[in-house]
């Protein structure tokens, strides 16, 4: 489907041709204004017939839009690191209310906790949802060549720190991108008491009314468990020896005395 994003031209079939001025990727709710009118207008993306000014039928409901842009990242990553570009990482955790991601990329040294900020290489599902661009002079819906062109001409001089070879995370972030793209991407959580780390490396959806993710389990980024405190660690291990007897394989015939 072609990208959602103000400025987006549109033709509706009672009002003519029209543009975009506000989006919501998440519910389908879009401002738009026609002709001379002044004011935009409320209309549902699901409900209203809204076109692409060619023609083409925004199926909102049937192939909803990303709402978040992890797995473009992903794919750019993947393509750089083949490039030779294995010291550029992505780190996505999920914001307090559980509801977004945040998503940052950085390179030059793998240092999960103290990672270089540069204006442009982070972002949030929360931005994302109503304006779709990474924020580095991005169109909307850029595939990952015009993402990657986009960067290195937005900032050469980062993208120039992750040149070099990080080959064991470069193993494992291809390794994460065949089982989860294009669907799917990774968030690594937050060490708190109140929601320790799981097990496995934590998995979303990229977009609506897609079911679970049930496939392999996936394993940490390397070196990510030297981040953790001393109590995740523990509980960590207390996870893995929980063992359950409440639960008897139906294969075995235990003897009942009283």
């Amino acid at each position: 489907m072609k990208p959602i994003a103000p400025g987006t031209v549109i033709f509706h079939r009672h009002r003519g041709y029209g543009v975009l001025t506000a989006v919501n990727l998440l519910t389908g709710w879009v401002g738009a204004r026609f002709g001379d009118e002044k004011r935009s207008i409320d209309l549902n993306l699901s409900a209203d017939e809204v076109r692409h000014a060619d023609g083409e039928p925004i199926l909102f409901r049937r192939a909803p839009p990303e709402c978040m842009p992890h797995a473009r990242l992903m794919a750019m990553v993947r393509e750089l690191h083949a490039a030779g570009y294995q010291r550029l990482y992505l780190y996505s955790w999920p914001k307090p209310s559980g509801l977004h991601w945040r998503w940052q990329l950085f390179s030059g040294q793998r240092h999960w906790m103290q990672r270089p900020l540069r204006e442009g290489w982070y972002g949030s599902g929360a931005d994302y949802i109503f304006n779709p661009v990474m924020g580095w002079g991005d169109a909307p819906g850029a595939d990952t060549a015009g993402l990657i062109a986009a960067l290195a001409q937005y900032d050469p001089a980062g993208l120039a720190q992750a040149l070099g070879r990080d080959e064991d995370h470069t193993r494992w972030f291809a390794g994460v991108c065949d089982a989860l793209l294009p669907d799917y991407a990774y968030s690594l959580g937050a060490d708190t008491p109140e929601q320790p780390l799981p097990l496995d490396l934590p998995v979303m959806a990229v977009h609506p009314r897609l079911p679970p993710y049930a496939r392999s389990a996936l394993t940490y980024p390397p070196g990510w468990e030297q981040t953790w405190s001393p109590d995740s660690i523990a509980r960590r291990h207390q996870q893995r020896t929980v063992v359950r007897h409440d639960v008897i394989p139906s294969g075995w015939s235990l003897p009942l005395e009283w």
